[in-house]
Formats: C-alpha cells, structure tokens, sequence
C-alpha cells in the first residue's frame, strides 16, 4: 500500500464530507495518509494564511519518506500567492533524490508549471482528495488511470480522438487553461519548445475558451508546439445567443489558424471521469482512423 500526504495550498475545502470521504476512502484500502489537519484549515476563502499554505509546498522539501504521493486536497484560489515565496531551487534539489509523486489539478497547475519552468520537475495532473477520492462513487476509470501512471514507467492511453491525423513526440505539459493564461509573462510560465500541450477548464463559456487559446496562439507559444490536445471544457453550454457556436466552433476556427495538430476528446480535466497526466514527461502522440494514442514515459513512478 502507498503513502499519501496532503497538501492545501489553494481554496478552502467547504465540501468537508467529501474530504472526509476521500480521507476514509484512502486508509480503508490499506493507505496511510498523512497531514490531515490541513483539510479543515481556513483563513477567509483559502486553506489557511499565506504562511500555512506556502509551508504546505516548502516543507516538501524535508519530507524523507520514500514512495509518497503528495496529493492536493482541492484546488480553488490561492496558489498565484505564493509562487513568488516557494522555494523551487531546494524542491528541485528534493525531486532529484527519490522524487515525491506529486498530484492535483485546477489551481495546482500555476505551482505543478512553476515546477517545470524552474527545473523541469515532473508532477502528475490527475485526482485530488475532496472532488476525486472524495466522490460519493469513486469513478474506476479515474481510480485505473491514476495507479496506471504512478506505477508504470510507461503507459498508453486510447481514445477516439477528433483532429487530423498525425503523428508526432515531445514533452507533455499543460492543464488548467485559466491557470496557464495567468502565468503568461511570468517566470513560472514553462517554455516549452516542440512540446505536446494538453488543456482543460471547466465553467468557462465557449467564446471564453477561444479567447484564452487565441491569447496562447497570438503570444506564439501554440505554433511552438508538435501538437494540442484538448481535455474536458464543461459547465458551460452555449445559449440561444450563441445560434450553433459551440466548443466544436472553437476547434474548427483553431484548426484553420494552425499548421500544427489540434486534437479534441481526451478524458482528463475536471470531471469525474480523468485520466492521470504527468506533466514535463516525454510523449508520443499518434492519431488515424482507428484513434488517438499518447504514449508517455521518462516520468517518477512508485517503488514498490
């Protein structure tokens, strides 16, 4: 069995059962789990003050215990306050001797691409404990997905992906879209050359959706890439207004802009049902009649 250790470096959980679920959930299945103070911690909207939150990701730092998986109890609003005071050098120097397996999605992206951008430590874009384990019914795809990448040195994931065909490699990274749209301009933005750049989002309307992509295409940093892959985008239905633009629209509009491949239909993002991304991994993406295929290796996985 695995060891765990929660962090909250963003939002407040409000939903304290499901974290109490997923906490329960966890250490019935033979998991230990560390650090759980930290769910029930508040200051305002946020998961503690600025100090408590940024000591969450510090301390990572002295963390011995081998094979732990560093999970975030949810994700919010938070993270942006303290990229300024984490300590990337030391984390950097924390990840080269037994890596810490960390996990989480939504907010976690601004500290998972600070990581990458700093020194190209790899972090898993995947289930956090509230939203994720803490689900009424754990979802199976997502629990098989998450195992699958943090044990396996290499996986493959299989979908029936929309886009031209192609066939392509380079580092996987990305996330949440808003996220990376806040780091632009930043030093915790990765610059990532000839890279497989995977996004989600969720409540953001279609148009709202272009916008961001069209910030990334304008800024030059969608034509750096071998490839896009688009995630779940949901929460947000087009209206009456729209007359028939939708996310579809988005794609078809990108897709005649772009001279690189934009695929769509990948399981991974906010919803229940997701798969486990490690972020700054080496990928390779084929897609043809028969589907969508992502290769992904070169990533930290269990010991034992």
């Amino acid at each position: 069995m695995s060891r765990f250790h929660l962090i909250a470096p963003s939002g407040y959980c409000i939903n304290q059962q499901a974290a109490l679920r997923g906490l329960a959930r966890l250490t019935e299945a033979g998991h230990q789990v560390d650090n759980t103070a930290v769910i029930a911690r508040r200051c305002q909207r946020f998961a503690g003050t600025e100090s408590e939150r940024l000591a969450d990701v510090n301390s990572l730092v002295e963390l011995k215990t081998p094979d732990t998986i560093v999970m975030a109890v949810r994700g919010g609003y938070g993270a942006s306050r303290l990229l300024a005071d984490i300590d990337w050098q030391a984390l950097a120097v924390r990840q080269q001797q037994n890596p810490l397996l960390l996990c989480g999605h939504s907010d976690f992206t601004a500290i998972q691409c600070g990581l990458l951008a700093k020194s190209h430590v790899i972090s898993f874009s995947g289930p956090m404990l509230a939203a994720n384990f803490g689900a009424e019914e754990m979802n199976a795809f997502t629990e098989h997905h998450f195992w699958q990448a943090l044990r396996n040195a290499e996986f493959t994931l299989d979908w029936q992906g929309h886009g031209p065909d192609c066939a392509t490699e380079g580092t996987l990274w990305g996330g949440n879209l808003a996220m990376l749209i806040s780091l632009m301009g930043t030093p915790w933005m990765p610059a990532i050359e000839n890279g497989i750049l995977v996004l989600e989002d969720i409540n953001e309307h279609p148009f709202r959706i272009e916008r961001m992509l069209l910030q990334l295409y304008h800024a030059g940093i969608l034509a750096r890439q071998n490839a896009i892959i688009l995630g779940s985008f949901s929460g947000s239905a087009p209206n009456d207004y729209d007359a028939g633009y939708s996310l579809d629209s988005v794609c078809a509009f990108l897709r005649a802009k772009l001279s690189v491949p934009l695929l769509s239909g990948l399981d991974f993002g906010h919803e229940q049902r997701t798969v486990t991304l490690p972020l700054g991994a080496k990928a390779v993406l084929k897609n043809d009649k028969n589907g969508s295929q992502l290769t992904i290796s070169g990533h930290p996985v269990l010991k034992s």
